[in-house]
């Protein structure tokens, strides 16, 4: 009779690596950020195939479910197969084919990348749940020209554009010394910016260049735990992209030892923790807004059990929800999108999380099996 039970808008993931889920979470775990690409991601995804994004992203989907989550925005390789995925499962996702010039396996060359999503993007339909994107990598995987082929693939097929932004010091660095200019002002310069496009991370920014994304209507997306378990020294600053105008939202990134896991009430929490810590400022994103942030344009529901003790106490006039939410977490028991229960009374119902630990066992199993 739902006495039980806070009902609530869904959480929403604004970056994400999906597929991720199939790697061993804790494979990499201690490495800087290109060290943890090009030695451990990158080798590893050299041999990834249709069947084990299909395997990794159901596990994903699964825990997206069980905790709250109703929308990805995702990257990874054969965004077919994840779109099918997420569909099957009831959830909605905003599914970006990876695009670059390096590290494709499911591509040899960009152009063949955006030849598929040319197709994909086709058949966005604005009443499907899931859409498809175009995903390139970074500045420094995709050339110039790639850059500016997606952004007019983009622009011809109003589709969106997802890519990693200074996330590093070192990429702001080499983007500095290459071109001349730093990564958002480069972007803007070959005319790549679109409406609605996504930059993943956005840490190592000048404030010139958060006008820029307010002047571009720009989402930027902040990955608190991944830049600070990679060690990246700095995470998207809040107050001035407030203070601009930005849309920001929250992303959890890959489960491959960078945000480790899909658990977005989590990154809620550390979303205003770090904002706090940095900016020695208390005041900096209460439970409040960092849920509205967490939940924004979500157009479905979640019940959360009021009878889990870190709900208790409920705060006079049962005041404290959100707060008990954010900064203790909470067991989701119901999922609703489109007025369908994916969860019910704390059981997934459109995926069979039991079968898909199986697959998942079996999957990791065979790929070191076969790398052995």
């Amino acid at each position: 009779n739902g006495s039980n039970r806070v009902l609530t808008r869904s959480l929403q993931n604004w970056h994400t690596h999906l597929a991720m889920q199939l790697n061993a979470r804790d494979f990499s775990d201690g490495f800087p950020l290109h060290r943890w690409l090009n030695e451990a991601i990158f080798p590893t995804e050299s041999r990834i195939t249709p069947e084990y994004v299909r395997v990794g992203t159901s596990a994903a989907a699964a825990e997206m479910i069980r905790t709250g989550s109703t929308f990805a925005a995702d990257m990874y390789f054969f965004p077919a197969v994840t779109g099918e995925v997420l569909t099957n499962a009831g959830l909605r996702g905003l599914v970006g084919g990876p695009v670059s010039d390096a590290a494709l396996p499911s591509h040899d060359s960009a152009e063949s990348a955006l030849t598929e999503l040319d197709q994909l993007l086709s058949q966005n339909r604005e009443d499907d749940l899931v859409q498809y994107a175009i995903a390139t990598h970074s500045v420094y995987l995709c050339s110039k020209e790639t850059l500016q082929q997606a952004s007019e693939l983009a622009e011809r097929r109003s589709g969106r554009l997802h890519i990693h932004v200074s996330e590093t010091r070192k990429e702001v660095a080499d983007c500095k010394e290459t071109n001349g200019l730093y990564p958002v002002e480069y972007l803007e310069s070959i005319d790549f910016l679109k409406p609605g496009t996504i930059f993943a991370h956005a840490s190592w920014v000048k404030k010139n260049e958060i006008r820029m994304m307010a002047e571009h209507d720009v989402t930027a997306v902040h990955c608190p735990s991944s830049n600070m378990k990679l060690a990246c020294g700095g995470t998207l600053s809040f107050p001035p992209y407030r203070d601009a105008g930005v849309d920001v939202r929250i992303g959890t990134d890959g489960a491959a030892s960078s945000g480790n896991g899909l658990n977005l009430l989590h990154e809620a929490r550390l979303a205003s923790l770090v904002q706090r810590h940095d900016h020695w400022d208390s005041t900096l994103l209460p439970a409040q807004d960092s849920f509205k942030m967490a939940t924004k344009d979500s157009q479905d529901w979640v019940a959360w059990n009021l009878d889990d003790i870190r709900m208790r106490p409920l705060g006079r006039s049962n005041n404290r929800h959100l707060a008990n939410l954010i900064y203790n977490g909470g067991v989701c028991l119901d999922v609703l999108v489109n007025g369908r229960f994916l969860r019910k009374n704390g059981e997934t119902k459109t995926l069979d999380e039991k079968q898909i630990i199986d697959q998942l066992d079996e999957a990791v199993h065979t790929y070191y099996e076969d790398v052995e």
